[in-house]
């Protein structure tokens, strides 16, 4: 099994490129945003406390997140590996799941992270808070909250990989179709 990280900024188009990646390559998109929307959906307490914190920008706890890709990990099935979306986002998190995936005898082969402009990624949001109606994507300051969490909080995640020589960065402040080949160049890379 082929598993990547796909890393990068709220808006920096990880959900774009995933779903790509999916169907070139038989991967199966776990994206935690999508997962813990569901539960807000369902409005269960877990979605209840997962609303609250998003809503101010905030992250999920790490034992929450694991355990729900965990369970995604379980339940997935003919797929030729995973492309992780959003997860992990902390250091603790990212030694969880390489844990998780050593109990099946798999493993990450690369985290690819996007890398966006910030006056980029606010326009990005913004558009996509208006066209979506997603109270996190339509309140600047909480994107600006969202963006110093992950440079605070997240990007550590990216040294953690590039000490095991598993990180590679990709501009996507091109079209989506010139990202996307960037990442196939990669990952015909990470092949060969």
């Amino acid at each position: 099994m082929f598993n990547i990280v796909l890393f990068g900024p709220p808006g920096a188009g990880k959900g774009t490129q995933a779903a790509k990646m999916a169907a070139e390559y038989n991967l199966t998109h776990l994206s935690t945003g999508d997962i813990l929307r569901e539960e807000m959906k369902r409005n269960s307490p877990l979605g209840q406390q997962v609303k609250a914190l998003i809503d101010g920008g905030e992250l999920v706890p790490d034992a929450t997140v694991i355990k729900l890709i965990g369970e995604k990990l379980k339940s997935a099935h003919n797929t030729d590996g995973f492309i992780f979306d959003g997860f992990p986002r902390t250091v603790e998190q990212a030694k969880a799941l390489d844990e998780m995936l050593a109990g099946q005898n798999l493993e990450i082969a690369s985290m690819i992270t996007l890398e966006v402009e910030e006056n980029e990624l606010v326009a990005r949001l913004m558009l996509r808070g208006e066209s979506s109606g997603r109270a996190d994507d339509s309140n600047i300051e909480v994107i600006k909250n969202r963006i110093k969490v992950y440079n605070q909080q997240t990007a550590p995640v990216a040294e953690y990989y590039r000490q095991q020589q598993k990180h590679a960065a990709v501009s996507n402040m091109g079209t989506i179709d010139q990202t996307f080949a960037l990442i196939a160049a990669e990952i015909q890379r990470i092949n060969s």
